[in-house]
């Protein structure tokens, strides 16, 4: 379904050209504030945490023995990138997302103590999954900022 935005006669006036919308092109927004390229921001970057942890296991050496850790990482990688993809694609942000990216980063940053009682982890995964936690978190502060303020103020 096309809507005429123009209409213009020819140079002889005799018809009407119709200049119509290209679908799908108008129903994606750029960002119109800071806040919301700041959230936008935030989501590019929780999704590139995501792809990093998921990948992390093919750069760094994670566990001495067993594949515990590479599962996790892959795992939770996957579940962070998700999270920043749909905080990508919604236009106003959901703050549940954001609680989301908190619970997984603090869960990347507690799972090397976890995952190293049974097999040793090295200081690599250790280190990596600690710096994409506290990142993860970081970044969903900000998102919930901004979605937090988005809302009208209550009274």
């Amino acid at each position: 379904m096309s809507t005429p935005l123009i209409r213009r006669p020819d140079s002889d006036g005799a018809s009407l050209q119709v200049a119509t919308m290209v679908p799908g092109v108008a129903e994606y927004g750029l960002p119109a504030t800071s806040r919301d390229l700041g959230a936008q921001a935030s989501a590019v970057l929780g999704l590139l945490t995501g792809v990093w942890v998921a990948l992390s296991p093919w750069f760094l050496t994670l566990q001495n023995a067993g594949t515990n850790a590479t599962i996790v990482n892959l795992i939770s990688g996957v579940a962070v990138a998700g999270l920043g993809a749909f905080a990508l694609l919604s236009p106003r942000g959901f703050a549940s997302l954001q609680v989301g990216n908190v619970l997984l980063g603090v869960w990347l940053i507690i799972a090397g103590p976890i995952l190293s009682q049974k097999h040793p982890i090295t200081d690599s995964m250790f280190w990596s999954n600690s710096w994409a936690g506290a990142l993860l978190i970081a970044l969903a502060a900000i998102g919930l900022a901004t979605v937090a303020m988005r809302r009208p103020a209550r009274r």
